[in-house]
C-alpha cells in the first residue's frame, strides 16, 4: 500500500522501511518517524532515514523477546511545508498500514527533530498508545496553538538536551507543560550539556527510549527514574535530568 502526492508534479510515495525485529507477527510495534526540514518538495535524503537506524536497531533488540516490531517511516517529500503538514499526514497513513498487515496491535511512536513534532500530532490515532519526542522541533509562534488534545489517553515522554541550538529545549518545556494540564501520563527528561543530535549521551538516550516504549506497549514496570518522572507534579517531572549511565548494567 503506497500513499500518493503529487506535490511537484512526480509521483510521491510514502513506505514502511523494512522491518527490523520479529520475523513473525509482531504483539506490538514501534514506528519511527526521521527528521526532515521546515520546508521541501523533494525526496528525504538517505542521511536523515539512516541517522534513525541505530535506534530502530536497539528497539528491536531489547524487544525481541515480547516480538516487537519496528519500521522506519519512509516520507513523500523531505519537508514540513506549513500547513500540509506532510509528515503528518505519512505518520497517519503508516499507523492505517500497520492496522491492515498487523490487525488490532499497540503502536509507540518515536519521533526525531520533525518527526517528533510530528509524531505528536498523529498521535489520536486509535492504534497508538504511546509517542516518544526525542528534541522535537517546534517553532516558537506554534507552541501555544500546538495541538494536544490528541495526546489524552497516552503516555508520553519528551526528551531534550539542554545545549540544544537548532531546536529549542524550552519550547518542548513549554509544550509539555500544556500536554500534562490534560494528561497525567507526560513526562520529559532534559540530557544536561547535551546538543542537537542528543550524541553525547546516545546510549542513555537509546535506553530510556527502549524502557518506555516497551513498557507502555507490554505492560512492563518502567525503570525507576521514568516511574518517578511520570508521578512527579511539573516542573520536576517535566524537568527530569537523564542520569549518566541510564540503562547500564
Amino acid at each position: 500500500m503506497l500513499m500518493r502526492s503529487a506535490g511537484d508534479g512526480r509521483s510521491r510515495e510514502a513506505t514502511l522501511g523494512r522491518p527490523y525485529g520479529t520475523a513473525g507477527t509482531p504483539q506490538g510495534v514501534a514506528l519511527v518517524l526521521p527528521s526532515g526540514a521546515a520546508r521541501g518538495a523533494g525526496r528525504p535524503t538517505r542521511r536523515s532515514v539512516a541517522a534513525v537506524a541505530a535506534l530502530a536497531r536497539c528497539l528491536a533488540r531489547r524487544g525481541r523477546s515480547d516480538a516487537l516490531g519496528v519500521h522506519v517511516v519512509r516520507y513523500r517529500v523531505r519537508g514540513w511545508n506549513d500547513s500540509a503538514a506532510d509528515p503528518v499526514r505519512d505518520a497517519s497513513w503508516a499507523l492505517d498500514e500497520v492496522v491492515r498487515r498487523h490487525g488490532d496491535v499497540p503502536v509507540s511512536l518515536i519521533g526525531v527533530d520533525m518527526g517528533a513534532r510530528a509524531a505528536l500530532r498523529a498521535s489520536g490515532h486509535p492504534a497508538v498508545v504511546s509517542v516518544v519526542a526525542l528534541e522535537p522541533w517546534l517553532p516558537g509562534e506554534a507552541v501555544a496553538t500546538e495541538p494536544v488534545k490528541q495526546l489524552s489517553g497516552r503516555r508520553v515522554l519528551l526528551v531534550h538536551g539542554t545545549d540544544d541550538e537548532r531546536t529549542d529545549p524550552e519550547l518542548s518545556y513549554r509544550l509539555a507543560e500544556r500536554v500534562k494540564k490534560a494528561n497525567r501520563e507526560v513526562c520529559r527528561f532534559e540530557v544536561h550539556s547535551d546538543a542537537h543530535g542528543l550524541g553525547g549521551h546516545r546510549a542513555e538516550v537509546m535506553a530510556l527510549t527502549a524502557d518506555f516504549v516497551l513498557g507502555s506497549l507490554f505492560e512492563r514496570d518502567f525503570a525507576r527514574p521514568v516511574a518517578d518522572a511520570l508521578a512527579a507534579p511539573p516542573p520536576l517531572g517535566l524537568r527530569m535530568p537523564l542520569a549518566v549511565g541510564f540503562g547500564g548494567r
